[in-house]
C-alpha cells in the first residue's frame, strides 16, 4: 500500500530550506522530569542528523503525554530538548510554544544547521482537533515537511495531516521509512512459514490483525487474555479468567477459517492461575481443562511454552504483538519473557509491534536480538490490519 510508494527525505533538496520534522518524541519521565528511555528519541536521529549535513534550518516538534490542550509543566519537551543537545551533540534551542511570533522570530533567525525544538503540541486544543487555523500556523514556519513520527501516525492530528496542506511538500523521514518496509513488507511478501504470535487482553483490540494475517500466514499462535475468549468458545470452563462473550462466535468463525485454510492455529495448552492479582496470592499451574471455578489464568504455562517454542522452530518470518499474561507482575511474566526469548532465538526475521510488546523484549533482555521493534503500538496495528494511516496517506506520492 504505501512500501516504496512514498516521497522520502532523501528525494528532496533541502539545503538552506526550513525542514519542519514531526518526531514521535514521547518519551517516559520519572517524578523529576528525567527521561527514563530515549529510545524514541535515538530512533529519530538518522533522519535529524541528515537534514543537518544537508544544511537545512531544522525544526522539531512532537507531542508529550496527555496535557488536553492545556499548557501543564510536567508535559513540557524542555527535558527532550536537553538530551538532544546532548545525542547531537550541538546545540538546541527550545522555543517556548510551537507556533505564534515568538516562535517565527526564533526560526527567521536560523541558519543553515540550527536546530530548534518546538514546545509540547498538545499544549493548543488545535493539536488533537486537526484545527485548520493551527495547522496554517505551524506550515507558516516551513518549506518542507518530513513525518518521523510513526507512532502517531494513526492520529489525524494538524502535525500530521493538517499541516502538510498548507507545506509545499511532505515527506518520510528514515525511521518511518523503516517501520513500513518491515510491517508492510513482511506481511505483503514474507518469507516463509510466516508466523503470527498474538497476545494482549482483548480479541476485539486484535480483530482486523487477526482477519487480515490470517489470510496470510502460515501459523498463528494466540496467548494472554485474548485466548481465554477462543477457549471458553471451544466450550471449556475457563472460570473467572478474562473473555469477550461478545466475541465467542467471531472466535470460533477465525479459529474455523484458519483451519479451512489449512493455517496451523495455537492456543495454550496450560494457564497461570490466581484467586486474584493481588502480589503474593496463591497460583497454581493447571491445564486448560481443569481451571477452577473463582479461579482466573494471568500467564499461560510451561506446556504452552515448550508448544509456542516449537511451533517457531521453524519460521522465517514473525510477527508478535501482544504480552502472554500480565506480564508486569512478576508471578505471571514468565510466559511472555520465554516467548519473548523464543522469538529472539529464531532464525527468523523478527518484527515486534511497539507498546507493551516493545516493553516486554526490553524487560526480557532481548530487545537487541530482534529484526526490527516498532515504535508505534496503534499505528502498527492499524498498518497490519492493511487500514490506512493518515500520518502515511498524507506525504506526497513518487512520481513512478
Amino acid at each position: 500500500m504505501y512500501l516504496n510508494n512514498k516521497m522520502t527525505i532523501e528525494d528532496v533538496n533541502i539545503k538552506g530550506k526550513r525542514v519542519f520534522i514531526r518526531a514521535d518524541f514521547n518519551v517516559p519521565l520519572d517524578d523529576n522530569q528525567n527521561i527514563t528511555d530515549d529510545t524514541r528519541i535515538r530512533y529519530t536521529l538518522p533522519t535529524i542528523n541528515h537534514a543537518i549535513d544537508e544544511g537545512a534550518k531544522v525544526i522539531l516538534c512532537s507531542h508529550l503525554g496527555r496535557p488536553k490542550g492545556k499548557r501543564v509543566e510536567q508535559f513540557s519537551l524542555a527535558p527532550v530538548a536537553k538530551r538532544l543537545k546532548r545525542l547531537l551533540d550541538k546545540e538546541v534551542i527550545f522555543a517556548n510554544d510551537c507556533i505564534g511570533k515568538e516562535v517565527e522570530d526564533i526560526v527567521s533567525k536560523m541558519k543553515p544547521g540550527d536546530v530548534v525544538l518546538l514546545e509540547n503540541l498538545r499544549f493548543h486544543p488545535g493539536e488533537e482537533s486537526n484545527e485548520e487555523a493551527f495547522s496554517k500556523a505551524l506550515a507558516k514556519l516551513a518549506d518542507v515537511y518530513v513525518n518521523d513520527a510513526f507512532g502517531a501516525a494513526h492520529r489525524s492530528h494538524a502535525s500530521i495531516a493538517g499541516v502538510t496542506k498548507y507545506i509545499p511538500v511532505s515527506v518520510a523521514g528514515f525511521l518511518m521509512k523503516k517501520e513500513i518496509e518491515y510491517l508492510e513488507g513482511a506481511v505483503a511478501n514474507p518469507v516463509r512459514p510466516f508466523v503470527a504470535v498474538l497476545g494482549g487482553a482483548k480479541v476485539s483490540g486484535k480483530i482486523g490483525v487477526i482477519e487480515n494475517l490470517g489470510e496470510k500466514v502460515d501459523k498463528v499462535i494466540i496467548g494472554g487474555g485474548m485466548a481465554f475468549t477462543f477457549i471458553k468458545a471451544m466450550g471449556y470452563e475457563v472460570g473467572d479468567s478474562m473473555v469477550e462473550e461478545g466475541m465467542l462466535e467471531f472466535a470460533n468463525k477465525i479459529r474455523k477459517k484458519a483451519q479451512d485454510r489449512g493455517v496451523k492455529f495455537y492456543i495454550p495448552v496450560d494457564c497461570v492461575v490466581a484467586r486474584s492479582m493481588e502480589p503474593g496470592a496463591e497460583t497454581m499451574i493447571v491445564t486448560m481443562q481443569e481451571i477452577p471455578k473463582g479461579w482466573k489464568a494471568l500467564d499461560i504455562g510451561p506446556a504452552s511454552v515448550k508448544l509456542f517454542t516449537e511451533a517457531l522452530t521453524n519460521a522465517k518470518t514473525i510477527i508478535w504483538n501482544g504480552p502472554m499474561g500480565v506480564f508486569e507482575m512478576d508471578a505471571f511474566s514468565r510466559g511472555t519473557i520465554a516467548v519473548a526469548r523464543a522469538v529472539a532465538d529464531s532464525y527468523a526475521t523478527t518484527i515486534v509491534g511497539g507498546g507493551d510488546t516493545a516493553l516486554a523484549a526490553h524487560r526480557a533482555g532481548v530487545s537487541e536480538s530482534f529484526s526490527f521493534v516498532s515504535t508505534g503500538g496503534g499505528a502498527a496495528l492499524q498498518l497490519l490490519e492493511g487500514k490506512p494511516l493518515p500520518g502515511l496517506t498524507a506525504l506526497a506520492d513518487r512520481k513512478l
